[in-house]
């Protein structure tokens, strides 16, 4: 997805601003400057257009001044991430002299900057935004965050500057686009190598070493692959750099953009929360899971502890229990050729498409079903067909009577009988239940 990215001196509102986009208090909002330190994002979508905006922290040019060189790094790397940047000022007082600096760091870039007056909360005030003409940027909107004024107007010059999106149907590649994730230390980057055979991305025992994706084509058995090697992803609170920040957010674009991402964790810890929290995000994006349990070699040597950790980690990963498994040592090059033949067996489940007969099938079993939902009148839910209708990942459409009489427990079961009809191992099924018009 696009990255829009809220940049601007301390104090003049960028957090606000940063709340009113993505529709929630997420920032800290204080009258101190120099509140925002830790790097925010989110997700927000407006005229049908989904993106990231990024909160910032204030920039200062005294380099004595604490965290203001992190700062100043982390808006060089915002404006090298963004795809719009939303330069605020305070548009009650008009430009200063660290506005203008901020304006001439800005000018560098190719990235397109729309200038915000913000805490103009009254037309009567608006005169005084003409000011912020004088910074040499065409497009100046006066806004208030506090209030949500002409923030639409704003979010609509956004989107007109977004690059086009992709088809929602993903284009046939060539190679299968393979994110490398998970906390940092498991040995990510370690694996990489070992699967490139040359030492494409730094190894060190250093948590963190990796900052930017990276990506390598390799072809392994006559199939080719692009690994992205990401940076270790810590918990929010954990995020303590500039650097470390903007590496997250390129980790969460290389799930978006990856056709398969590898969960990469460690034998002795397993399973953390943060692992789950990776895990559910790759499946909300619609992409294929695979888990690799890496430093395999260190683990005790007793012959049941494999067959205990796949039933560990089916019951604590009970919402990808279908993703396909690999213990591994990155050392030694146990199983390490298993990755990639997950990785293209769940490729494959992925762009799976079943037969109109097969649907037929399945339909005539759920209509035998012993007792289908009702929604407690005795009026029971009535399933007149169903469709494919879409890949990648595998989407079905269920037209019924009332889709309000679809129970969770009802769902699932129509996903194991999916799940049933072909192999869907390590990818997320999407079911939708319409409403059909014909008459009962």
């Amino acid at each position: 997805m696009a990255v829009v990215t809220v940049v601007g001196r301390p104090n003049v509102g960028k957090s606000s601003l940063f709340n009113r986009i993505v529709g929630r208090r997420a920032a800290i909002v204080d009258d101190l400057p120099g509140v925002t330190r830790d790097r925010l994002y989110g997700e927000t979508e407006w005229n049908g257009r989904r993106f990231y905006v990024v909160d910032t922290g204030g920039i200062v040019f005294e380099e004595d001044l604490p965290f203001a060189p992190g700062v100043f790094a982390q808006v060089r790397s915002a404006i090298e991430e963004s795809d719009v940047i939303l330069f605020v000022i305070d548009g009650r007082n008009g430009p200063n002299s660290v506005d203008g600096e901020i304006a001439s760091l800005l000018r560098k870039s190719r990235v397109p900057i729309l200038v915000v007056c913000n805490k103009i909360d009254d037309p009567v005030h608006e005169k005084e935004m003409y000011e912020a003409y004088g910074l040499g940027f065409e497009q100046v909107f006066p806004v208030s965050a506090m209030h949500g004024r002409n923030v639409e107007d704003l979010l609509d010059a956004v989107v007109s500057l977004l690059p086009e999106p992709g088809s929602e149907e993903e284009v046939e590649e060539p190679e299968i686009s393979v994110a490398l994730i998970g906390r940092p230390n498991v040995g990510k980057s370690s694996i990489l190598n070992a699967l490139l055979g040359e030492e494409r991305s730094l190894v060190s025992p250093i948590p963190g070493t990796t900052r930017d994706a990276i990506d390598s084509l390799v072809d392994i058995g006559g199939v080719l692959y692009r690994f992205i090697d990401t940076a270790g992803l810590r918990r929010k609170s954990r995020v303590d750099s500039d650097v470390e920040y903007y590496s997250n957010l390129r980790s969460f674009e290389a799930i978006d953009r990856c056709h398969v991402a590898v969960l990469v964790m460690e034998g002795g810890e397993t399973a953390t929360d943060q692992d789950k929290r990776l895990a559910g995000r790759v499946l909300d994006r619609g992409k294929g899971l695979v888990l690799v349990v890496n430093k395999w070699d260190l683990a005790p040597k007793r012959e049941a502890l494999g067959d205990e950790m796949r039933k560990f980690l089916k019951n604590e990963f009970t919402f990808a229990a279908h993703a396909p498994t690999v213990f591994v040592s990155a050392k030694t090059g146990r199983n390490l050729h298993k990755i990639p033949e997950h990785v293209a067996v769940v490729h494959a489940n992925r762009r799976r498409r079943i037969s109109t007969s097969e649907l037929n099938r399945l339909l005539r079993d759920l209509m035998a079903f012993e007792r289908l939902p009702s929604d407690g009148s005795g009026r029971f839910l009535k399933i007149y067909y169903c469709a494919q209708v879409r890949t990648a990942p595998p989407t079905f459409a269920f037209f019924v009577n009332d889709p309000n009489i679809v129970t969770q427990q009802f769902h699932r079961h129509v996903e194991k009988q999916l799940r049933q009809l072909a192999c869907f191992d390590g990818v997320p099924l999407r079911i939708h239940w319409r409403k059909s018009e014909r008459k009962e």
